[in-house]
């Protein structure tokens, strides 16, 4: 299957067996309580200046732990340094400002390009050992975005996504680091993604809760965990509902995603729920960099999950997504099982920099070895789409012992090398149709090609 970095990259988190189990352990980590600088967690007062000394302060002394504790501590963005960890404890609220000024303007990476973009509310950059955790919350009182962001949609001419010309922050960004740890916090209300993993290696996200509503205000660009050509990652126990993307894995959009080509490689996700949002694990669109070596597994999908299986990109994109594998996935209520987009999201302005074009030999995105098995999903709306490009089919995809109660069948075009076993739709085996089959009768139990 080829997901041996990922195997070799878990085997690892399993064998290591801590020192203290020998020597005894390690001595507590110094912690640095937010209120002895002077913050203040009175859901009023603007903190920012109180975290950061408490963040630059830690770092003189070693390393050790910020502390949130309990209370309601505003704050814009604060910028983690070495040797610093940062705990939000039980009761404790880190909560983002609403002023876009108390979030600078930084180079960043945002939605697959490199550019100026305002800082999120907790940053990471290039730094080696940084764990994030705490029982308490972090939230990035996003609502104030959403609305500038749709109404700006709802002004465009011509249905052009506004995405890149309204600035938002989002919740936690680590930008070029080392063996991280995130785990055991709840985010929520992020103006943009919540959780943004930049140029990473080493990687835990373990039993993190992730919420962004869908009404009466629709959190716009609200992915729960993004994983941005970063590599040896391991998600497990997260529950998520936001209004888009639940995980997603990316790696650069068009020309300057292929100046940059980093892959996202060797991420294993297993033991997460996502109810509401569009899609339970996600591959894109931005693929410039490739993406490869991923297994999902134990996972489920509940009532308003968009879409199960979902890999997404363009032409002029380019890169290769290869050797994914889904396995022991359930799901009830979703609108698709499957999703196979390969002519995604043609009309978000970009800046003028970034509309280079990019040649057909360079930009056209390849999907190949992608394994599904055991699979079963009731009361759904489609079992969904197969659909690849003339210039580039579907490669190599298995469907195996896969169940689907769904109102339609598939829709299956441009897929080269595909294997159907044991798949069934409303109790009836579907035969993969041939290589170049036209379209299937109605009210056949096939799969539908045209």
């Amino acid at each position: 299957m080829g997901i041996r970095g990922a195997v070799v990259f878990l085997a690892a988190v399993a064998a290591s067996s801590p020192l203290w189990a020998v020597a005894g352990p390690p001595p507590a980590p110094a912690r640095f309580p937010v209120t002895e600088f002077g913050a203040k967690g009175d859901g009023q007062t603007l903190n920012t200046g109180a975290i950061q000394s408490a963040i630059d302060r830690c770092a003189e002394a070693g390393g050790g732990v910020v502390v949130v504790p309990e209370g309601v501590f505003v704050s814009g963005a604060i910028f983690l340094k070495p040797g610093v960890n940062l705990t939000v404890e039980k009761g404790g609220v880190l909560k983002g400002s609403q002023n876009t000024n108390d979030y600078p303007w930084i180079p960043t990476r945002i939605a697959g390009l490199e550019m100026r973009w305002p800082a999120a509310l907790v940053n990471a950059s290039n730094l080696t050992r940084v764990e994030l955790s705490g029982e308490g919350t972090l939230d990035g009182s996003g609502e104030r975005w959403w609305r500038e962001y749709w109404t700006a949609r709802a002004n465009e001419k011509d249905g052009i996504d506004p995405h890149f010309k309204i600035p938002r922050p989002r919740l936690v960004h680590l930008f070029e680091c080392r063996n991280v740890v995130v785990r055991d916090l709840w985010l929520k209300n992020s103006a943009f993604w919540n959780l943004q993993l930049t140029y990473c290696d080493g990687v835990e996200v373990h039993n993190l809760k992730i919420r962004a509503p869908h009404e009466p205000v629709k959190a716009a660009s609200s992915d729960g965990i993004d994983i941005d050509s970063t590599r040896n990652v391991l998600i497990t126990g997260c529950d998520i509902e936001c209004d888009d993307d639940a995980i997603c894995l990316k790696a650069g959009r068009d020309a300057d995603g292929l100046r940059v080509n980093r892959p996202t490689e060797n991420v294993v996700i297993r033991d997460c729920r996502v109810g509401y949002g569009a899609g339970l694990v996600v591959f894109g669109s931005e693929t410039a960099g490739g993406i490869r070596n991923v297994r999902i597994s134990d996972c489920r999908a509940e009532a308003g999950c968009g879409e199960i299986v979902r890999f997404k990109t363009r032409m002029g994109r380019g890169g290769v997504v290869e050797d994914i594998v889904y396995e022991n996935i359930t799901a009830d209520g979703t609108a698709r099982v499957f999703n196979f987009n390969m002519n995604a999201f043609s009309t978000t302005w970009l800046p003028e920099a970034f509309r280079t074009p990019v040649p057909p030999e360079r930009g056209t995105p390849i999907f190949r070895n992608i394994t599904v098995r055991n699979l079963t999903a009731r009361n759904c709306g489609s079992a969904g789409s197969l659909v690849g490009l003339p210039a580039s089919p579907l490669r190599d995809l298995i469907l195996e012992n896969i169940e689907i109660e769904a109102r339609n069948s598939f829709t299956i075009r441009h897929v080269t090398g595909l294997r159907f076993h044991n798949v069934k739709v409303n109790g009836q085996l579907v035969e993969a149709p041939p290589e170049g089959a036209l379209p299937a009768s109605a009210g056949r139990a096939r799969a539908a090609a045209d």
